[in-house]
């Protein structure tokens, strides 16, 4: 078990957090849990269970998965050893591959095959050539029935569990436990482009102080937002902003360029990272419409590239003279069917927006970006043509987006965000494959590749990681991300809170906190450390985190519990929580006083003392287990007293 805070943000005991706000020179208490309960741990996996982890052994080798199923009733043991080698007896090992480099890896459990005495190493490497070990149980007294080391490196890959010269009927490993936590370096955030609405309208940090109806309501969104932990806020840029049914201009222009820039340094006073997402629309461009820019609907296609550079350019150029250079620029927002629609949306069919329908003489006059999927696979090679062309087409515009970012904001990362529909990977991968196939020959490769996920259109957590594996797999020189994500806190209309399709989480509180945790946690599990963070989609908006409160004031938004998943999720001290004792029956059991604890943050090792439960009168009285209760600062620990004859 473990014990959280925020992992960038070191509270001692139980002080106050005091925040200096920005907004309106306001000092404020600690923030509160907030609308509604939700219980957060720090994310935990046992990457030993998941089915890209495997093991092979020195002997044996056909038993070596044993010790990865799950089931203490089976084992590897390591053949006797045998003579041959310059050293004398050979030793004997298991290895587990864990199929890519872990960061946070912090806690290794090893389960012995028998509780008797054992001579053996555990160790771990980045490449299976060099070693650093984390527990040393050669002196074959310490570490009989099993151990628990903690792990303070980067990069592991591979776990080994060596025993040295081994003898007949020797010990074996039964199972051996690998524990991820949250990497320092996974940024997590949101979409927040609606902060430009929001600049005016007071947020709560303190449910007690909105409920009690203090004269100050409380500060701007980006200070909640950012108390809670977020690091990284991304804003989509619309054109020229339009509404999305009339596609008349809308007054003010929000997320257009310019106020966008405004909201940009805010974000970057607030000391959090910028990601820019480029819609190249005037409204809403995502999976089912991708609308041109009015300004560029008529333009011939050469030219339409052009301006796709030219504003991409100019808009950067803008932000990084204002010292609001981007970590992240995303060129075109869910462009899974491509992007600025033109004559080929006769054939794509595309019913939105209505202004792109019912204009169509001025949008769909000359080509654009959009795919035509429906000829995909076709044996027609007049719609095999088109097909390509379009690919061709979408390429070139991606490409000079592309180009404009590396010339105007060369530090900031090429993100190109597309989705996997439920039971369509086929679809995004060779949506994958054509892109950036064309994208490399043209010298335009981009940095990560992105995905939405939303459980009711894209399927359930289990695929979401085999999605991002799969992708993974197949273009291993880029990082990924999960650009967007949410899930709702309340039905509507409100009462049913049952779970969203394809998802186990119930609609309530707690079920949003466990439902973006568990993002949190596939893409953190994804070997080498290629998911490079996950961003819930506005969360004071869309399936909010935000709940509206009655004051003595009046109504105002109020954090959900749940938005403390951005900060609890992390973890700050790994215990060794699992210990082993042997013991003879009818002799007294002695269990340790201290145990380990590990502080990821700055990689000390300490001891921590243990308080026990009593053990049983009875406890060895004849030969079996016995397990015992303890607790310490930083969580229970566990013992297992093994008792032999």
């Amino acid at each position: 078990m473990t014990h959280s805070t925020h992992r960038r943000r070191a509270l001692a005991g139980g002080a106050a957090l005091v925040v200096a706000l920005t907004t309106a020179g306001l000092a404020i208490g600690p923030s509160a849990a907030g609308y509604g309960e939700a219980v957060i741990e720090p994310v935990e996996t046992d990457l030993a269970g998941k089915g890209w982890v495997t093991a092979r052994a020195t002997s044996n080798d056909a038993d070596a998965g044993n010790a990865l199923d799950g089931d203490d009733g089976t084992a590897w043991r390591p053949a006797a050893s045998t003579s041959g080698s310059r050293h004398g007896k050979r030793d004997q090992a298991l290895t587990v591959d864990l199929g890519g480099a872990y960061d946070g890896l912090h806690k290794v459990e090893v389960v012995l095959a028998d509780a008797a005495p054992a001579r053996y190493v555990v160790e771990a490497s980045a490449d299976g050539k060099r070693w650093t070990t984390l527990a040393d149980h050669r002196d074959g007294r310490s570490g009989a029935a099993g151990t628990t080391a903690l792990v303070d490196r980067d990069g592991t890959r591979y776990l080994r569990v060596r025993f040295t010269a081994p003898r007949p009927g020797t010990n074996g490993v039964a199972e051996l436990h690998a524990y991820n936590y949250l990497r320092d370096d996974l940024r997590l955030g949101a979409d927040l482009s609606y902060a430009d609405q929001e600049r005016d309208q007071p947020y709560y940090l303190d449910a007690e102080a909105a409920l009690a109806g203090e004269p100050d309501p409380g500060p701007h969104l980006l200070d909640v937002v950012k108390d809670r932990g977020m690091e990284h806020l991304r804003l989509r840029i619309w054109n020229d902003p339009r509404d999305e049914t009339t596609g008349v201009e809308t007054d003010p222009a929000y997320q257009g360029p310019e106020r966008s820039l405004t909201v940009a340094e805010e974000i970057t006073d607030h000391d959090m990272s910028l990601g820019i997402d480029f819609h190249y629309a005037d409204s809403w461009a995502d999976p089912s419409k991708q609308p041109k820019p009015r300004a560029w609907a008529e333009l011939p296609f050469d030219e339409l590239t052009q301006e796709v550079h030219d504003f991409t350019a100019d808009y950067l150029t803008q932000l990084v003279e204002q010292g609001t250079t981007p970590a992240k620029v995303a060129v075109g927002n869910e462009v899974i069917n491509g992007f600025m629609y033109g004559s080929e949306a006769e054939i794509i069919g595309t019913t939105a927006p209505a202004y792109f329908v019912e204009e169509a003489d001025v949008y769909q006059s000359q080509p654009g970006g959009g795919l035509l999927w429906d000829y995909w696979r076709s044996e027609d090679p007049a719609e095999q043509q088109l097909y390509t062309e379009q690919w061709d087409r979408f390429g070139t515009l991606m490409a000079s987006g592309i180009r404009a970012v590396r010339e105007a904001s060369p530090e900031s990362e090429v993100e190109i965000h597309a989705i996997v529909d439920a039971g369509r990977l086929d679809k995004t991968m060779e949506f994958w494959t054509q892109l950036l196939t064309r994208l490399e020959a043209a010298d335009a490769a981009p940095d990560v590749l992105a995905l939405s996920y939303y459980p009711e259109w894209h399927g359930s957590p289990e695929a979401l990681e085999h999605n991002l594996h799969t992708i993974a797999d197949a273009f291993p020189q880029y990082a990924l991300d999960v650009a967007e994500t949410a899930y709702p806190a309340e039905s509507w209309p409100p009462g049913d809170p049952a779970p969203l399709p394809n998802s186990p989480f119930p609609v309530t509180v707690q079920g949003q906190a466990d439902a973006i945790q568990r993002v949190f946690q596939v893409a953190n599990d994804v070997p080498g450390n290629r998911v490079q963070g996950v961003l819930v989609w506005e969360p004071a908006n869309w399936q909010p985190m935000f709940t509206w409160v009655e004051t003595g004031q009046g109504w105002f938004p109020e954090a959900n519990a749940s938005l403390d998943v951005f900060h609890d999720s992390d973890v700050t001290h790994v215990l060794e929580d699992t210990v082993h004792v042997v013991t003879a029956v009818g002799d007294d059991v002695r269990l340790p006083r201290r145990v380990d604890v590990l502080t990821p943050a700055d990689g000390d090792v300490d001891g921590v003392r243990v308080t026990w439960q009593d053990v049983p009168d009875d406890a060895t009285a004849e030969p079996g287990t016995v397990t015992v209760d303890g607790t310490t600062d930083h969580g229970p620990v566990t013992a297992t007293i093994h008792v032999l004859p």
